[in-house]
């Protein structure tokens, strides 16, 4: 396990950590969360190593390896499948000895350890990891030089995962990632076999993937068990209870000082004053986490246009000579909040530049309201941010002739209040930096809003500031992004861009992200129902369907209960008594029985999976 014991940490005088502590037990997945500053990752770099405590020290088990994505993978000429299988150090070494060796003996160590660690299909999973990060069969062939950065983290991250460390520290890991990668990692973090902490602002990843949360506020760490909507009811619930005795507790000091208010000049009453004072000296303030200035957005509304905004006919679009999107016929009112779907490479970006006016339509009839504005959001804007100017500079660049207090005021729309205003914007958070990139694409109050990406390196607050204003917003939205969360709350239309044509998309989202998670066939179903219709399979009987519905309840039910024995057993290893010496024994025992129980859950949901499409198959017939 993962001991953090009574550990302090300052930066420049300033305290991250105070005299904190945390048990992190063996094979548990967990979700270190917190707003952004607090000190999140460098409590990751505490534990790699890279920083000297001033009070504590971190215990991890004798020979475990740590993991992490710490930058990059260089732009080399090597290619991506072997970038990835040279993260495993010592199949690496073990192949390039076996060249060599001539020696009988060794050369039969070398097999015997390569077959333990189960190198010969090695290259298959490095392969699988890299098609679920979004690379295909010919890119994994190709060198790393020849992706941007961006996709080069996706590689970075393909090869910690390949390399399985004892103990994986993920940062922020889906910030690189499309819809599509995002959840086949929320989906591979579940089968992890080791130990995980993950830094993440992503509530359905949390939701999914962890089965507790190591919340850092206050320099202290709280460990809740189970997933974030269970963390934010705990902690919502502890915050009530700790209000209510911070309330009888200032009641009882009123009382009591008003007490040795009256009567401490009396000599009859002196003693009792004095003790009520001791009383008042003794009391041990009750202190309740202190809720930070709340998140806020503020979009400026648009006047109302006819409908439709923008209309496409037979529309196609792409770059140069080849046509990547065709046959659009598409309708955008000003009310519209549509989600873009689609994997990776099958044009979402590609539609969101046409329709905002960057890319011409090639052929067909794309037809906008003369007054249309649109802004646009997307993370290259963030980056290409003037890193040596001022937010306010930046404001008063598009609007020179407004005055800086109504900058300023702009500024603090967007929760960049007077300090940030007049920092240079190389020194602020990816957050602050995302925050002034969505002020300048709404400033001008535009009737149509493209968000590609937005919540990229916003916390959970800034995140749901966002819904918050864009459900308030009078505005359309067309949204690009690996948030569920957003998505869900957001979105009430599904666009499928997929095999060059852009369709609706009936289902919802939970549909999709099944489809996803399924077998490349379902995944790979024509939603635009383009292909050429198969024979249709026989119609099955109401009793085949009743047979079906019942086996699905009976799986659903199953894996209900094994989530129970899941949280029983974390609440178990949660407990701190369980880890001294004496105890070891035991602890080792509850260890095997939590990973027994985690490895039936894995096989119960892949049965109620496969119970699920087997019925919605039979229903679609």
């Amino acid at each position: 396990m993962l001991r953090i014991n009574d550990i302090s940490y300052s930066v420049e005088g300033r305290p991250l950590l105070e005299h904190t502590s945390a048990v992190i037990p063996t094979g548990h997945k967990v979700g270190l969360v917190g707003r952004n500053g607090t000190g999140k990752t460098t409590l990751f770099r505490i534990i790699r190593g890279e920083l000297t405590l001033d009070t504590g020290s971190i215990e991890l088990p004798r020979g475990w390896k740590i993991g992490g994505v710490s930058q990059e993978v260089p732009g080399n000429e090597v290619s991506l499948i072997d970038t990835v299988l040279a993260a495993d150090v010592e199949r690496a070494a073990l192949m390039a000895e076996a060249e060599h060796a001539t020696d009988a003996h060794r050369i039969a160590d070398i097999q015997t350890r390569l077959a333990d660690i189960d190198a010969w299909s090695a290259e298959a999973r490095a392969a699988a990891i890299l098609k679920g990060l979004g690379f295909t069969d010919d890119e994994q062939k190709m060198p790393c030089s020849a992706f941007s950065g961006g996709w080069r983290m996706r590689v970075a991250l393909a090869a910690v995962l390949f390399s399985e460390p004892d103990l994986l520290l993920l940062d922020e890991p889906t910030n690189y990632l499309d819809l599509e990668g995002a959840l086949w990692l929320e989906n591979y973090l579940t089968r992890y076999p080791h130990t995980v902490l993950i830094v993440s602002h992503d509530r359905e990843l949390l939701n999914r993937s962890v089965g507790g949360i190591l919340h850092l506020e206050n320099r202290q760490l709280t460990y809740y068990t189970g997933a974030y909507d269970s963390f934010a009811r705990q902690r919502a619930a502890k915050i009530a209870l700790l209000s209510s005795a911070a309330k009888k507790q200032d009641a009882r000091r009123a009382h009591l000082q008003a007490f040795v208010d009256r009567f401490k000049a009396k000599a009859s009453k002196a003693k009792q004053a004095q003790s009520r004072v001791k009383m008042l000296e003794k009391m041990e303030t009750i202190r309740v986490p202190e809720d930070a200035a709340r998140t806020v957005f503020t979009f400026p509304s648009p006047e109302e246009l006819s409908p439709p905004i923008i209309a496409t006919e037979d529309a196609a679009t792409g770059y140069g000579e080849t046509i990547v999107l065709r046959h659009m016929n598409l309708r955008i009112d000003q009310d519209d909040r549509i989600a873009l779907l689609g994997r990776n490479g099958e044009g979402k970006s590609t539609l969101s530049k046409m329709l905002s006016g960057k890319l011409d339509v090639m052929s067909g009839r794309m037809s906008a309201s003369s007054k249309l504005r649109i802004g646009f959001f997307a993370q290259h804007q963030v980056e290409e941010l003037r890193v040596e100017e001022t937010p306010l500079q930046h404001l008063v660049r598009v609007r020179p002739e407004e005055l800086h207090a109504k900058l300023r005021a702009r500024l603090a729309g967007f929760g960049l209040m007077a300090a940030q205003a007049e920092t240079e914007v190389g020194r602020l958070s990816g957050g602050q930096k995302a925050r002034l990139s969505l002020l300048l694409a709404t400033i001008d109050a535009p009737h149509l809003l493209i968000l590609d990406e937005p919540t990229n390196h916003l916390d959970i607050e800034s995140r749901e500031a966002l819904v918050e204003a864009l459900t308030a917003y009078t505005g359309a939205v067309i949204l690009v992004s690996h948030d569920m969360h957003l998505l869900s709350m957001v979105a009430d239309r599904l666009w499928l861009v997929n095999g060059g044509r852009v369709a609706p998309y009936d289902d919802d989202l939970e549909t999709y992200r099944r489809m996803l998670l399924s077998t490349d066939k379902a995944a790979g179903k024509d939603q635009t129902k383009s292909a050429a219709p198969k024979a249709a399979a026989p119609k099955p009987s109401r009793d085949e369907i009743l047979a079906l519905r019942a086996e699905v309840r009976k799986c659903e039910e199953r894996v209900k209960k094994i989530n129970e024995m899941r949280d029983k057993l974390a609440t178990k290893l949660a407990d701190p008594a369980l880890y001294e010496d004496a105890r070891i024994g035991e602890l080792e025992t509850w260890n095997r029985k939590y990973a027994e129980v985690m490895d039936g859950l894995s096989r119960a949901e892949a049965l109620w999976m496969g119970a699920l499409e087997k019925l919605e198959e039979a229903e679609s017939r």
